[in-house]
């Protein structure tokens, strides 16, 4: 089978993981690719997650409230959803879902800034690829012992971390494995997702076991958002905390809660320091720039900047 490492690829990948079902990555990742595709970066998005398809149907949503709301601005991203492969053998449908993944790859990451790729809740052979090419992996769990199960196992007396959790283990085979192969570092970055308002023990617990083991597999820990009711209403329309929401948008004005989410996820996007260069920011600042005005269309060179 052919490598997808035979020439140097010029997007930024990130991948959005966790063997743990419902723990935000769908979500996490459309508010990655609004605030990539609004700092002027050129995205692509893949859902590898065929079943559930929950990016997808995420990207769908933002295209009809683009369409439904006139003036609204809503950039979306280049959007792949990978099938799933038929056969008889696994062999032949992993082969069948490669092959699409590959073609898809060949075509964007050369002309692309970032491919933020959302992952299936699956040990497959396809979660297993998009780990060995991630160079930024974003992981986010819910505040409970559940979550961190996947990672780590847990005495319950003491709460060390008595075994590292199948996905520990699949994340750090897939970290040395792309070191073989072409010498390069996976940012790791465990996303506590859903944390409540107020503190308690065991949300002290959990810091306190996911602390010690960052060192054991070498993830960087950010704490966090916060449980909100307005990530869920957002899916509906396709929109995400960081757009410009208004009652025309919205049906509604906006509230704190739209607030706080939006800064929570900004502070989220600082701690993950991605490589956003500013030929993209002055893209950006032009789009914004025409945006206000309204006055006169954007110029091809306004919107590539040299």
């Amino acid at each position: 089978m052919q490598s997808l490492y035979e020439e140097p690829k010029s997007a930024h990948v990130i991948v959005v993981a966790n063997e743990k079902g419902g723990s935000g990555k769908s979500t996490i990742s459309m508010h990655l690719i609004v605030a990539l595709l609004n700092a002027g970066q050129t995205v692509v998005s893949i859902d590898l997650d065929a079943r559930q398809g929950s990016l997808t149907r995420y990207v769908e949503n933002r295209r009809r409230t683009k369409v439904k709301v006139p003036g609204s601005m809503l950039s979306l991203p280049e959007h792949f959803a990978v099938g799933r492969g038929e056969g008889q053998r696994i062999a032949e449908r992993e082969a069948a879902e490669f092959g699409f993944f590959a073609d898809v790859l060949e075509k964007v990451q050369r002309r692309s800034d970032f491919l933020v790729i959302d992952t299936p809740a699956t040990d497959s052979y396809l979660m297993q690829l998009a780990h060995s090419m991630a160079d930024t992996l974003i992981s986010p769990m819910n505040d409970s012992y559940v979550d961190f199960d996947v990672l780590g196992r847990v005495d319950p007396v003491t709460g060390e971390t008595v075994e590292i959790g199948q996905y520990g283990k699949l994340v750090r085979e897939a970290a040395r494995k792309r070191r073989l192969i072409d010498g390069r570092l996976t940012d790791w970055v465990v996303l506590r997702n859903r944390l409540t308002q107020f503190d308690s023990h065991n949300k002290r617990k959990i810091h306190a076991s996911l602390k010690a083991l960052t060192l054991q597999l070498g993830f960087r820990l950010h704490e966090g958002l916060s449980e909100r009711v307005v990530f869920r209403e957002l899916f509906p329309l396709g929109l995400t905390a960081l757009d410009p929401l208004d009652e025309a948008m919205l049906g509604r004005e906006p509230s704190f809660s739209h607030l706080a989410a939006r800064h929570e996820i900004r502070a989220l996007l600082a701690d993950l320091r991605l490589p956003i260069d500013e030929k993209g920011k002055r893209r950006a600042e032009a789009r914004e720039t025409w945006a206000r005005s309204h006055t006169e269309p954007l110029e091809q060179h306004d919107i590539f900047v040299n």
